[in-house]
């Protein structure tokens, strides 16, 4: 049989390129999930509007009204029904019988390789949308984010995609996710890069911001461009009330801690109460009911509430009782067991904190204060940025939500302090202490010392795919297409290291078959590949997947010559880490 009959053809080594092509396939990919999560999370909001008319007589945002001329009968038992519903659903059909929300897609991410379950954000969807429905006062960003992150770690699942760029995925949906949500798509990516992803590589940067932008466009086409709060523009009443904007910041990170941990201690608390575990929610629910008859702002996500604090409509006594009430009531919310997030209660009890603090600093320096609604503005964006652990995104957000950039610097002051008091004493977001109450402390010195502990040495396994410098343009295209990892590494007659060859590395013509006799492996190589070194640990290893996009990364020995040893997969760095966690876990319990 003639030797080029089963050669392959330069169309099929075209094609064979551009599908190996991790970037072009991720781009693709994020403008594909931006538009399938924007249509989600569309559908999550009228699922929330089609529940609460349901159950309350009203759909939108513009409820308190409604629910002022309700007899009070209905506005106890809505919630408390609601809450018993949420319990049955989360305890028979949520795996582990609990809410999912962003601090499952940071585990995941972190530690899953980027792989969630779609049924689980499904269920989380749903439970999340009756839960908001039915009045309790939680976040709907929250389930949004989850909901986003399980279709596109679905997707990734469904095409085999690499752990790094299953990874990247999710950090598209979560973006998505936000920018359709808020109609803040700038925001959207920015959060998917501080609080999922925790890094700004380029590699993940572009398809999250192509992701955010799909999302937005899909949403506006359902919804239009509308922005959650209509603000006229503030305006400052002196430079030297920057002492109380950082004040207002300062404080609100301590507000932020407060609610943090009175929401998981509440949690732990809620489990001892007597009884089936799936009635706690209906518990919660009566005693919210109990507020909401006095103060029906808090139920649901408040943005009527927030709006109207923000254009300075509020007295002092009001929007101290509201910043009181509401706050007992997310943590009761949360702590009881419904469905929801935690950025709209952020919002809302920081717009009626700031406010109120606002309102004090005009009573004592009225020649020189701003408007106290400047102030509400200042402390929901504190408030909100200390509990998501996130300034820089949640900056952008408040400004994308508002439209108003007058108080810039104000806000950034305010955000900065409260995130810095939070980190300052020792607290980090409200996603992050959800996993430490879980045993897994994404930023502690554990995690740390279990990644310094394993050497690249313990883990080196595989040959690798290679080829020799000198070797023809035929046998780099045979060595490549059975190459697991997408990249041949290119070696020398001493054994070194001398480069690597990956499908988007190649140029267009080198399907050319003329070729053939011209070219060799080392014309074709990127000299400077990311390495790895034996006495490198899994904490540099990590990085360098993260950093650099490679599926396998050459190791070298670390003596001057650089001789070739090997590769290392990124998926037998995950199962290293898992593993040696919970090694590291039992031996703990087995000392206690």
């Amino acid at each position: 049989m003639p030797q080029g009959r089963n050669r392959p053809s330069p169309f099929m080594l075209f094609m064979n390129k551009l599908v190996k092509n991790d970037q072009l396939v991720i781009t693709l990919l994020a403008v594909l999930i931006g538009a399938g999560v924007g249509g989600l999370a569309i559908l999550f909001l009228e699922k929330i509007d089609l529940f609460q008319e349901l159950l309350l007589g009203i759909s939108g945002s513009l409820i308190v009204e409604h629910i002022q001329n309700l007899p009070t009968w209905r506005v106890l038992l809505t919630p408390t029904a609601g809450g018993l519903v949420v319990g049955l659903f989360l305890y028979y059909l949520m795996p582990g019988g609990k809410a999912k929300g962003p601090a499952d897609v940071i585990a995941a991410c972190e530690m899953g390789g980027g792989r969630m379950s779609i049924k689980e954000g499904v269920f989380a969807m749903f439970a999340s949308a009756f839960s908001l429905g039915a009045g309790a006062s939680v976040g709907r960003e929250g389930p949004a984010v989850h909901m986003g992150a399980s279709f596109a770690a679905w997707v990734g699942e469904k095409l085999q995609l690499s752990r790094s760029n299953s990874r990247v995925l999710l950090g598209c949906g979560v973006a998505a996710a936000v920018s359709a949500s808020f109609n803040a798509p700038i925001a959207g990516a920015l959060f998917a890069q501080e609080v999922i992803l925790s890094h700004y590589a380029l590699k993940a940067f572009a398809p999250v911001v192509i992701a955010s932008v799909s999302g937005t466009i899909v949403a506006h086409q359902v919804v239009g461009n509308v922005k959650a709060f209509e603000l006229d523009a503030y305006q400052f009443g002196s430079y030297l009330e920057f002492p109380a904007f950082a004040g207002v910041g300062i404080l609100s990170g301590l507000i932020a801690i407060s609610f943090t941990l009175s929401v998981l201690s509440l949690q732990k608390q809620s489990n001892k109460i007597p009884g089936p575990v799936w009635t706690k929610p209906a518990i919660g629910g009566f005693l919210v009911g109990v507020i909401a008859l006095w103060y029906p702002e808090v139920l649901g996500v408040g943005y009527e509430a927030t709006d109207t604090a923000l254009k300075g409509h509020y007295g002092l006594s009001l929007l101290f009782g509201l910043f009181v009430f509401k706050y007992l009531a997310t943590v009761i919310c949360l702590g009881f067991g419904f469905s929801g997030g935690v950025f709209s209660p952020s919002l809302f009890i920081g717009a009626m904190w700031g406010g109120t603090f606002g309102m004090l600093v005009s009573m004592m320096v009225p020649d020189f204060a701003s408007d106290p609604a400047a102030y509400s503005l200042i402390g929901m964006a504190s408030m909100a940025a200390a509990v998501l652990g996130a300034p820089i995104s949640t900056t952008l957000i408040i400004f994308e939500l508002t439209g108003n950039y007058t108080l810039t610097i104000a806000v950034m002051c305010g955000c900065v302090m409260a995130t810095l008091t939070s980190d300052q004493l020792g607290r980090q977001s409200f996603f992050l202490e959800q996993l430490k109450q879980r045993g897994i402390d994404i930023l502690s010195n554990y995690s740390t010392v279990v990644l310094r502990e394993i050497k690249v040495l313990d883990i080196l396994k595989r040959q690798g795919v290679y080829i020799n410098v000198d070797a023809s343009l035929s046998e780099v295209r045979k060595k490549l297409l059975r190459a697991p990892g997408g990249v041949v590494f290119v070696i020398a007659h001493d054994r070194s290291l001398y480069g690597a060859i990956t499908w988007e590395s190649l140029p267009e013509d080198i399907f050319n078959a003329t070729l053939d006799p011209l070219i060799i492996a080392a014309d074709l190589a990127d000299t400077r590949p990311p390495v790895l070194q034996t006495k490198d640990n899994l904490e540099v290893t990590k990085t360098v997947f993260e950093e650099s996009g490679y599926q396998q990364i050459p190791v070298v020995s670390a003596t001057p010559d650089r001789s070739y040893l090997g590769c290392i997969d990124e998926r037998e760095v995950m199962v290293a880490y898992n593993n040696a966690l919970l090694r590291k876990r039992r031996q703990e319990q087995g000392s206690a």
